[in-house]
């Protein structure tokens, strides 16, 4: 099972909204065959490592992180494919939360007299597709919040100047965090001081889709993310304020610009954001600033999980990482578990998940 693990991981990048998958055949206390899904729309993992085994297949047990998949999708049915292989036993990590598949795909292989193990390293497979889960679930993405601040609390001096704030070692941390989502967000006052590419540039994998947050379709036409290259992935979310000059003259650039009704403070109402990324295919979605937006995505409660960068400087006046919740009484604090923390050189990173509910 973590040899499927890693191999799901080769397809991260290319298959969303499709889960990573990878799959693994032994036979005899031998690997027979492997494959994992490399790209939307093509063939899962179950059906790319089975094409690899041949023959040997027969009597074998597959090993696979999400359970197969039973219907008919832009592909076949995985619980067939297993069926006409010959496999005898598969070893699954977790349930697919799909409706379409939840449950059918262990309950007809096991129907077919194949034998069925559930529940392998179960917690590890769900952390690999918390996106795909989650949008399952709920129709939203994955949202994660990126912070990179001081002791104190500051994310930029009070005269907007922040880089850089960590050390090396956490940038490249950043990287690795942002090559594991679909996408990564930002508003336009952070787009607007810093002028960012958002690429993953400092470690290995993909780069994520941008989508940038701007009603009044400030953004300016040499901005990086509308450089050739990039323009093509990213994604300017505004309203009817925007001017059709300025959307016309962004998408001739290859970006791409969606134009949503404002809601009572001349944004774009950012659950049917939520709802148009999902659509796009995006299940884990990556805030990184600005204070507004991740103010925002804590109070309304769309936060599943924080990245705390914190280095060791105190600034004292400045701009705060998270601005007013509304919270007037400690016993309301927002709590957070599933607390880690790690040491980076002299900074220190922080993942922790946001408890609402509790």
């Amino acid at each position: 099972m973590k040899r499927a693990l890693l191999l799901s991981e080769k397809g991260r990048g290319q298959v969303s909204p499709n889960p990573l998958v990878g799959a693994v055949i032994v036979k005899d206390g031998q690997f027979i065959a492997e494959g994992y899904h490399q790209q939307f729309g093509q063939a899962h993992a179950e059906v790319n490592a089975l094409l690899k085994a041949g023959d040997a297949a027969a009597g074998a047990t597959l090993y696979v992180n999400l359970e197969p998949c039973s219907h008919q999708g832009k592909t076949g049915p995985c619980t067939e494919a297993i069926l006409k292989a010959g496999i005898a036993r598969v070893v699954i990590g977790m349930r697919d939360p799909n409706p379409q598949v939840d449950g059918r795909g262990v309950t007809f292989l096991r129907s077919k007299g194949i034998s069925v193990t559930e529940s392998v390293l179960e917690e590890q497979c769900r952390e690999l597709n918390r996106g795909f889960i989650h949008a399952q679930k709920t129709g939203r993405p994955y949202l994660s919040i990126k912070i990179a601040q001081t002791l104190d609390g500051r994310i930029a001096t009070s005269t907007g100047h922040s880089k850089w704030i960590t050390a090396e070692p956490s940038r490249k941390m950043a990287h690795q965090i942002r090559a594991k989502h679909d996408a990564i967000l930002v508003g336009i006052g952070t787009l607007l001081t810093d002028d960012p590419k958002l690429t993953v540039r400092y470690s290995p994998g993909p780069s994520p889709r941008r989508i940038i947050l701007d009603s009044q379709l400030r953004v300016p036409l040499d901005a990086k993310v509308l450089d050739s290259g990039l323009a093509q992935n990213t994604l300017l979310i505004t309203t009817d304020r925007a001017s059709k000059e300025k959307i016309a003259r962004i998408e001739e650039r290859g970006a791409q610009v969606e134009v949503f009704p404002q809601d009572d403070r001349g944004w774009a109402a950012l659950p049917a954001v939520w709802t148009l990324l999902v659509e796009r295919g995006i299940t884990s979605l990556l805030i990184e600033g600005g204070s507004t937006v991740q103010t925002e995505c804590i109070r309304n409660g769309y936060a599943e999980r924080l990245y705390l960068f914190v280095a060791p400087k105190i600034l004292g006046s400045g701009i705060d990482a998270v601005g007013d919740l509304g919270i007037r009484n400690i016993n309301s604090a927002l709590r957070l578990g599933n607390v880690k923390i790690r040491r980076l050189e002299e900074d220190f990173l922080i993942r922790a998940d946001f408890m609402f509910n509790e």
